[in-house]
């Protein structure tokens, strides 16, 4: 019965989706109150039965209803629960009942916490996230509805796809969701503000923290899918541009350039057109991952659904979103001349640089994604782009952003002189070659890019310490540092976890180890400076799998440092293999084994890789997201706070 309920639920969702879509927008054409309020309350009962249809379906998941046909292709009775929850999104129309979900959840927020924006921009706002959760209700139920019933329901189920039974992408799918669907609010601030036909500071105040939030997550979820990646798949690797990882990757790299080009909007009036671009784009982008995910035009074992159907629905709803919103960014252009103005060399052409590789980063991963489609469609060939061409034309890009990201977070307003700027910042180039120096000497081999990102890491990092310092005053009161805004000591944790990830990144790449092997039991061999010995090999069963364990000892000195249990299991259920990996993880280095087949001489096949500096990747990360947290703190930057309100229009009260 709750299943009935919660697919009726999904309906009646849909209908006060379509009501909040039109009465509001009619309602701040016409100068109407009561049209206008219908907004906030139908924004909260939209979120509310979306809620109870999602908590329908996991209710069906965790009791294991298998007359249910989702629940039976994609969980099990022998499931841990954990994995019963997490099949919920684990396939393509739960997935989408969380997009939803989460598309109503910023809806419900905006009118939770809208109080301070102008009314009509607050009920234009509400109707445009609605018409997308329109666009969406359709979608599910009318082609991906997540709660139909089988006619005969089988004893049990066909089990979760085995990859997908693990805690990190167990959380990965929900935060990189609030991230990747929550720049839809940006996209709505957007297109309400060019339908009002007003751009300013306060708009700018008002969406940056939307776009904050958004960001913050998707860093938390794409961190996770990379560490998910890194010690699951047992490859060995942390990111791999297959076309699943571009598609969260892109919108990432976009909402970061709006980030920054809506602090010149706040700040100086100036950039509107390019922020608003970038809101429209942010989002565009999201939708053609969704696409990618589910229409089944690339190949991705990440991949959700391969429907053409439902790939033309999404691309309907991309084109008539993204495009509407450009045509009406074309028509409103005279709404957003530009106030502010600026020198050559200040803190907003440092803004504009930053968003231009930005950008253009983006596209290139945009083309490396969808050349092989192109290729296919046009040319009659077969192209495969993988990591060597992403490697050579993204990374000069990320290299130039490094180099100049600590001079700009420190240049004037207005106009700066370059000069003063690098002379403040002449201890952390020091810094930062020396710290190339020791590694270089330290380096094995040819390759600059492990010296390179180290430089481009501590010049960061100690870009952005110097930067704090400056603010204690020509004295030196570090007693000002507790008084600073949360929002400048976020900028400088967000800096420095980018600076971190830079050099675990480059450090990875730079100087792993990799040694593939027949081991026989009881007979060591060598992986750099560790030896390695594969002391057993036994059958383990899980509570929905069989393993073939591994008992691999590390020494280092002749003296045991690790105790490492690499596994190969295979859930009998799904009829699928998986490779555990397993990992001393250390501050500056991990060691990664691998258990193969065994072999016909009495051996097993062994792959081990000595990882310089893998954890430096995700606490970076972490860093990232911690400095986005500790700036959404910050009074200031809550949802219109502090933002001026606009003058009420005549016949409507002010709030």
């Amino acid at each position: 019965m709750i299943t009935e309920l919660g697919h009726f639920a999904l309906i009646l969702a849909f209908l006060v989706a379509i009501v909040q879509t039109i009465v509001p927008l009619v309602g701040a054409h016409k100068r109407w109150p009561g049209w206008m309020a219908v907004a906030e309350p139908a924004a909260s009962v939209q979120f509310l039965l979306t809620a109870f249809s999602f908590v329908a379906l996991t209710y069906a998941f965790v009791v294991s209803d298998f007359s249910v046909r989702l629940v039976w292709l994609n969980s099990h009775s022998a499931k841990p629960m954990l994995y019963k929850i997490s099949g919920v999104w684990g396939n393509h129309e739960g997935s989408m009942l969380l997009w939803v979900l989460i598309l109503t959840l910023f809806g419900a927020m905006a009118a939770w916490f809208g109080n301070g924006l102008p009314p009509t921009l607050r009920a234009r706002v509400l109707a445009v996230q609605s018409a997308i959760a329109v666009a969406f209700f359709a979608f599910i139920l009318f082609t991906s509805n997540p709660f139909l019933r089988l006619a005969v329901p089988p004893f049990d189920g066909q089990d979760l796809n085995p990859l997908l039974q693990d805690p990190g992408l167990a959380f990965h799918p929900p935060f990189l969701y609030l991230g990747y669907v929550g720049l839809s609010i940006c996209f709505s601030f957007a297109v309400a503000a060019l339908i009002e036909g007003r751009v300013d500071a306060a708009w700018g105040r008002w969406v940056r923290p939307w776009t904050l939030a958004a960001w913050v997550f998707l860093t938390i979820g794409i961190a996770l899918g990379s560490w998910w990646a890194y010690y699951e798949l047992g490859w060995g690797g942390f990111w791999f541009w297959d076309p699943v990882e571009n598609a969260s990757f892109m919108p990432w790299l976009l909402a970061a350039a709006l980030l920054h080009s809506a602090i010149v909007v706040e700040k100086r009036e100036a950039l509107k057109s390019w922020t608003m671009l970038l809101a429209i784009l942010a989002f565009g982008f999201s939708l053609i991952g969704t696409f990618i995910v589910r229409s089944g035009l690339l190949t991705s074992v990440h991949a959700f659904a391969n429907d053409p159907e439902r790939g033309v629905f999404i691309l309907a709803i991309m084109v008539v979103f993204t495009g509407g919103a450009l045509t009406l960014y074309a028509a409103r252009a005279s709404a957003m001349e530009a106030k502010g103005v600026f020198g050559v060399v200040s803190r907003e052409s440092a803004l504009v640089a930053n968003n231009v590789l930005l950008a253009v980063s983006c596209f290139v991963v945009f083309v490396g994604t969808l050349w092989p489609v192109v290729a296919e469609m046009f040319f009659d060939s077969k192209l495969s782009v993988g990591a060597p061409f992403f490697n050579m034309a993204f990374t000069p890009f990320m290299v130039v952003l490094g180099l100049l990201l600590p001079v700009g977070s420190m240049l004037s307003w207005k106009r700066a002189k370059l000069g003063r700027t690098l002379r403040q910042l002449t201890p952390a180039f020091i810094l930062a070659v020396l710290l190339t120096g020791l590694f270089w000497t330290m380096q094995t081999g040819n390759s600059l890019l492990g010296p390179v990102g180290v430089f481009l890491g501590a010049w960061i990092v100690s870009g952005a310490a110097i930067d704090l310092l400056n603010r204690t005053g020509r004295d030196r009161d570090l007693s000002r540092l507790r008084r600073l805004p949360r929002a400048d000591w976020g900028k400088a944790v967000a800096h420095t976890g980018l600076g971190i990830t830079m050099v675990g990144i480059a450090g990875l790449m730079a100087w792993q180890e990799e040694d593939i092997r027949v081991a026989k039991v009881g007979e060591p061999f060598e992986v750099g400076a560790f030896e390695l010995e594969l002391t057993g090999v036994r059958e383990v069963r899980g509570p929905n799998y069989f393993s073939t364990m591994g008992d691999v000892i590390v020494r280092k000195d002749a003296e045991q440092i690790a105790h490492l249990n690499p596994e190969k299991r295979n859930y009998p259920v799904a009829q699928m293999p998986t490779t555990e990996a397993a990992i001393d993880y250390r501050v500056l280095r991990d060691i990664y084994v691998v258990i193969g087949d065994e072999q016909e001489n009495g051996g097993w096949v062994m792959r081990t890789y000595i990882k310089p500096l893998a954890n430096w990747i995700w606490a970076g990360s972490i860093l990232m997201a911690l400095g986005g947290f500790l700036s959404l703190s910050d009074r200031r930057y809550r949802v219109a706070a502090g933002a001026r309100k606009a003058r009420a229009p005549r016949g409507v009260p002010a709030e």
